[in-house]
Formats: structure tokens, C-alpha cells, sequence
């Protein structure tokens, strides 16, 4: 095998607020494999960190890529244990694999791959100030979404608890799903007052309500809150398979939120969602900001499984140099369709 690393630039089309900051662009490097004796045949994975999150992003994060690009050409396979802490790098590598085995972008044999069935998804609603947050809000209701999720945290709290007001006061929880995800916003000293208020809400489950690391504080308010928790930066850096054991029987969340570019790559979340479900922990698989390129592998991934609850699957729409991909939303539901046009290598030289 050959390998070609390609940094891209990603640009948001409007500043993403999260609790720990505004992302305006978002650096990513796609790694295209070749096969010395088919040259024709090509396989392209997004590597894409996160600066302020990702356990594997440093100054010597290129530096690492090409090493393990190396090593795949040299060895003519993937060191999957090497790459362990190295979850992004892994899941570029992992699906251009994947692409290149297959020949084609459908990477398992599904329903969605052959543009049969959609995957169900929430609608995101962005932090920003209140006006903004409603002005979301309205639209994915008009657009038919039945599950939102509104990143709270970085508002006023009481605004933030008129914001979900508004919601159940216009959709009732029937036709209604609401997530929020507080990003470890809440301090541990008033974490169940805020989880009982917003528990009056109808809520599904809140994400990470405190800072990731506070494994016995985060166990005491999974064991007592009146609002299921879903763990999600808690499992970023959590890469061994004993460590993961451990960290969920510690802490005994209601759901995990796996992502694949944070949480170990396609391998290492397929080992999380293992030992939940022996663990009776129900879990969901979203994006974490990838181009269409890392979102259809998570995509073909997610539907493989037989997991009825909406996933946290990105709509494409957030950028404006985003790269073409047979990926579109209708109604609630990603769709893919493999008839339709996808990018070629030259488009993101």
C-alpha cells in the first residue's frame, strides 16, 4: 500500500459556540490509500482532532500521522494496539481500510448503504445568545425533527430553563424528545439542584454534567439523579480495555456517547459498546465535527447496528467548503444514496 496525507482547512459558516470556546475553522488531514498493484483502487480517511478535546492532538500531531502511515506501508496492515492512543489518527486509517477492501464508499452491506432506510438523528441546537438558540430551535421544529439536543452552559441558567420551557410549552413530550449536553459545565456542589430542575423538563438525559475526571462524583450523581446521565468527554483518553471496564463500573452511567474520532476509532467504540451491554448501558454514536467524508464512515458504521434511538450524526450543513458526499437529510433521518456524486481527490488537493 501507498498513503498521501492531505491537510484541509475546514470552514465553519457561522462560529460554533461550545462551553469551552467559538470554533471558526477546523484543520483535518485526509490520508488517501493506494494499492501498489491496483492503483485504481483508493481508500480516503478524515483524520480530524479536536484542539481543546482530543486526547492524540499535539504539536507532533502530523509528525505521528505520517509515522503510522509509514508503518502501514511498511508493514501492509494496521498496528491497532499502537494506535491506541491515538483515536483520531486511528479511524482515518481504519476507514480508508475499510474504503479501499470494499471499492466503494458504502462500507458495510446495510439498509442505508443502499439508500433503503435513513438513520434517525437529533436536531443540534448551537450555543449562542438566547435569540439565536430560539431562532434554531423554531427551525428544527418546522423542519419535522422529533429528538432535540440544545448544548446548554454557556448562557444564563434561568434562560437557558426558559429556552426548554418554550419547547414543551409548544410539543409535548409524545412528539418530543429533548437531550441537552452540558459539556461538564455544572460544579459538582450544585450539579443535582440543576439536574432536578431541568428533570421537571421532560428530558431524555442530560450529557456530561460535570468535568470529565470526577469518577466518584460523577457516580454519585448517576446513582441519585432524577435525570439519566450520558457520559461522552469522560471517555476521551479512556483507551485500554481494562480501563474502560473499570471507568463503567465506577461510575454505572445510564448511556455513553461514543465518537469515534474521540473515543478509540470504529475498533475501540465497537469494545465500549460491548461492555455496556453487558452492563445494561445503553449507548448512541454521534460525529464530532467531521467533513462529510468522516461522517459517512461513522454513518456506515452506525448502521450496522439495530439501535432505534436517534443518533447525534452531523447534517453536512456546517461548513462552507464542506466536500461532496451522497449525504442529505429528510425529515429526521440521514439518508444516503448511492447513486449519487461524491468528490474526487482532486477537489481536496
Amino acid at each position: 500500500m501507498k498513503t498521501r496525507i492531505i491537510p484541509y482547512t475546514l470552514q465553519f459558516k457561522r462560529p460554533a459556540g461550545t462551553s469551552r470556546g467559538v470554533y471558526h475553522d477546523h484543520k483535518v488531514w485526509y490520508v488517501v490509500v493506494t494499492s501498489v498493484f491496483s492503483p485504481e483502487r483508493w481508500g480516503v480517511g478524515e483524520c480530524a482532532p479536536l484542539f481543546d478535546l482530543s486526547c492524540d492532538y499535539n504539536e507532533d500531531y502530523e509528525r505521528n500521522l505520517k509515522h503510522f502511515c509509514r508503518k502501514l506501508e511498511e508493514e501492509g496492515k494496521l498496528d491497532t494496539e499502537a494506535l491506541r492512543p491515538f483515536p483520531s489518527i486511528l479511524f482515518g486509517l481504519e476507514t480508508a481500510l475499510r474504503q479501499l477492501e470494499q471499492g466503494s464508499f458504502k462500507l458495510w452491506d446495510t439498509a442505508f448503504a443502499k439508500g433503503e432506510k435513513g438513520i434517525p438523528i437529533n436536531g443540534l441546537i448551537w450555543m449562542g445568545d438566547y435569540s439565536y438558540m430560539l431562532e434554531q430551535i423554531e427551525s428544527k421544529l418546522e423542519q419535522g425533527f422529533r429528538c432535540i439536543k440544545l448544548k446548554i452552559g454557556a448562557i444564563d441558567f434561568e434562560q437557558e430553563l426558559d429556552l426548554l420551557r418554550y419547547i414543551r410549552q409548544h410539543v409535548s413530550i409524545r412528539r418530543l424528545t429533548l437531550r441537552v449536553d452540558a459539556n461538564g459545565a455544572f460544579s459538582p456542589s450544585d450539579a443535582l439542584d440543576k439536574l432536578k430542575r431541568l428533570a421537571e423538563l421532560d428530558l431524555h438525559s442530560i450529557e456530561q454534567p460535570i468535568r470529565a475526571g470526577q469518577w466518584d462524583e460523577m457516580a454519585r450523581l448517576t446513582a441519585s439523579t432524577p435525570l439519566p446521565i450520558a457520559l461522552d468527554e469522560e471517555l476521551i483518553g479512556v483507551n485500554d480495555p481494562n480501563e474502560k471496564k473499570r471507568l463503567l463500573e465506577t461510575i454505572r452511567p445510564q448511556y455513553i456517547i461514543l465518537k469515534p474520532t474521540l473515543h478509540g476509532g470504529i475498533s475501540g467504540c465497537n469494545e465500549w459498546i460491548a461492555l455496556a451491554e453487558k452492563m445494561d448501558i445503553h449507548w448512541w454514536i454521534t460525529s464530532a465535527l467531521e467533513s462529510n467524508i468522516g461522517l459517512n464512515a461513522i454513518a456506515q458504521w452506525c448502521a450496522t447496528f439495530d439501535n432505534p434511538m436517534p443518533q447525534g450524526l452531523g447534517t453536512g450543513a456546517l461548513y462552507t467548503n464542506n466536500v461532496e458526499m451522497p449525504l442529505h437529510i429528510k425529515g429526521d433521518c440521514l439518508w444516503y444514496d448511492p447513486d449519487g456524486r461524491v468528490f474526487s481527490v482532486k477537489d481536496i488537493e
